[in-house]
């Protein structure tokens, strides 16, 4: 039986997408539930996955080609797994090796890449798909089992990549992936369309560190959550917003949006690029849902499996490049929101304390914010509230 395999709906904020990678090629069985093709949006990527037991019957989309919402991409054979693979083999024994080999039809989108990429021979190239096809299996075989003597040719044609001579000059041109390219363009967007200016404060975080030290056991054995400081942040942030509106605002045209609620993105470092996923309400959340829910979004984010519905809205985003070791930085807005925060490295140094010097752990504050809809005092003032807040944390109960 065919069945039609379709792209996902996607939101009404997102238009299209691109086809990333096929994980399975013509003729290959699939399990239900296996993971067939990644759909790469502006903002996710989603997965597809095998509707039933048996194979991919044809791709009607490639990598790199794009998709809209629900189309058609691929048609799946059920029930077809079992007799695939015998089928596949007499008829690749059957036929010519000039045919199943040099025809461009019968090599699937991955494996075409890999025989572009490493300048091999298609027609020297044993195909075990269905009809002959060369799957992406095929192709990497035969880079690892190919004799001396074939390999020479490509290893040349490969040389200038694979093995660069010292102090070579050499280029790789890449294509931006949508994701990428869709951040630069918000980024972009963000600083020619807001009157965009950053302020800066220090925070002592001595107190919160004590207060970590001390009760981070219990915490954690209490709630099944280890305690970091990012929590301490939502928590004075969510704080400050309640205090400050218009910090907690967006604009939409000529209208300023108040929002009754707060919800924090918090930027996540991803190798498909900076994701900001969003807590929500957390006026309502304690330290330890702020910590598991973020902990929850960095491990979704390395394995790709954030969702739209993790990223949607956001009234205001904290950032923090510490981790990276950064001092000091000027973060740029999320649009529509009106206000960021940067985290920075713990510094110790010495600092000035009732006369006399002390060495403290000093961290740099950045608040970058959106004049348009934020005056100099209030933004000054909300970032001094977070400050007071983070160097007094027994106003932020533990719940332990």
């Amino acid at each position: 039986m065919s069945i039609d395999i379709k792209a996902p709906t996607f939101p009404e904020s997102v238009a299209d997408g691109t086809v990333a990678t096929w994980h399975k090629q013509p003729g290959e069985a699939c399990s239900a539930d296996d993971l067939i093709v990644d759909i790469e949006t502006d903002k996710v990527v989603l997965e597809v996955v095998a509707p039933a037991d048996g194979v991919i019957k044809e791709i009607l989309k490639g990598e790199g080609e794009t998709v809209l919402s629900e189309e058609v991409i691929a048609v799946f054979e059920a029930g077809a797994a079992a007799s695939a693979p015998a089928a596949s083999a007499t008829e690749a024994a059957s036929a010519p090796v000039a045919e199943t080999t040099t025809d461009a039809d019968k090599i699937g989108p991955a494996a075409r890449k890999l025989i572009e990429e490493n300048g091999l021979d298609a027609a020297s190239i044993p195909g075990t798909g269905k009809n002959g096809g060369i799957t992406k299996e095929d192709v990497q075989n035969f880079i690892k089992n190919k004799p001396a003597a074939t390999a020479a040719p490509a290893a040349a044609a490969a040389a200038p990549v694979l093995n660069v001579p010292v102090g070579a000059r050499t280029e790789k041109r890449v294509p931006m992936t949508r994701l990428r390219a869709t951040i630069a363009k918000r980024l972009v967007e963000a600083q020619q369309s807001a009157a965009m200016l950053t302020t800066y404060n220090e925070v002592n975080m001595k107190p919160v560190m004590e207060l970590r030290k001390q009760y981070k056991d219990l915490f954690e054995k209490t709630h099944g959550a280890r305690l970091g400081f990012m929590s301490f942040f939502v928590k004075a942030a969510t704080e400050a917003l309640k205090r400050f509106p218009a910090v907690n605002a967006s604009i939409d045209g000529n209208d300023m949006v108040y929002h009754g609620y707060q919800d924090i993105g918090v930027a996540v470092s991803t190798e498909r690029g900076l994701m900001v996923p969003v807590l929500r309400d957390t006026d309502s959340m304690n330290l330890a849902e702020v910590e598991s829910t973020i902990a929850d979004f960095g491990k979704r984010g390395r394995e790709g499996k954030l969702g739209m519905d993790d990223m949607q809205g956001g009234t205001f985003t904290i950032t923090n490049g510490g981790v990276f070791g950064s001092l000091m930085s000027t973060p740029i807005l999320n649009p529509p929101q009106t206000a960021i925060l940067g985290m920075h490295k713990i510094q110790e140094r010495p600092m000035a304390v009732n006369g006399q010097v002390e060495i403290l752990p000093m961290m740099y504050l950045a608040l970058s914010y959106d004049h348009r809809m934020i005056d100099g005092k209030e933004a000054v003032q909300f970032l001094v509230t977070i400050k007071d807040l983070l160097e007094d944390p027994a106003r932020m109960l533990l719940d332990v």
